[in-house]
């Protein structure tokens, strides 16, 4: 069956960097959009960012842009997310998704 696992979650500081990974199974992974999607405390699902089959093609939300990088490895069956200039505001528990399958999230917390 379908299988995501997030991991690389954790504490940092404001203007700190993470990156996130996710690993893929149960799916031809290179045949599938794949994406990142966020929940902070209290707060509804936030779609965060997506990546075309290849890696060719990418979107983010405004909050992100120019501050995270989605990318994948489809050799490895792996999406990631780089995240840059971290703010409190991207506290969250993160998660990659195929349609409407996430995995079981990782959490981020950035606080001093």
């Amino acid at each position: 069956q379908v299988q995501l696992v997030e991991s690389g979650g954790g504490l940092v500081q404001p203007g700190g960097s993470l990156r996130l990974s996710c690993a893929a199974s149960g799916f031809t992974f290179s045949n599938y959009v794949m994406k990142w999607v966020r929940q902070a405390p209290g707060k509804g699902l936030e779609w965060v960012s997506e990546i075309s089959s290849r890696g060719g093609t990418t979107a983010y939300a405004d909050s992100v842009k120019g501050r995270f990088i989605i990318s994948r490895d489809n050799a490895k069956n792996t999406l990631y997310l780089q995240m840059n200039s971290l703010k409190p505001e991207d506290t969250a528990v993160y998660y990659c998704g195929r349609g409407n399958i996430r995995g079981q999230g990782t959490q981020v917390t950035v606080s001093s």
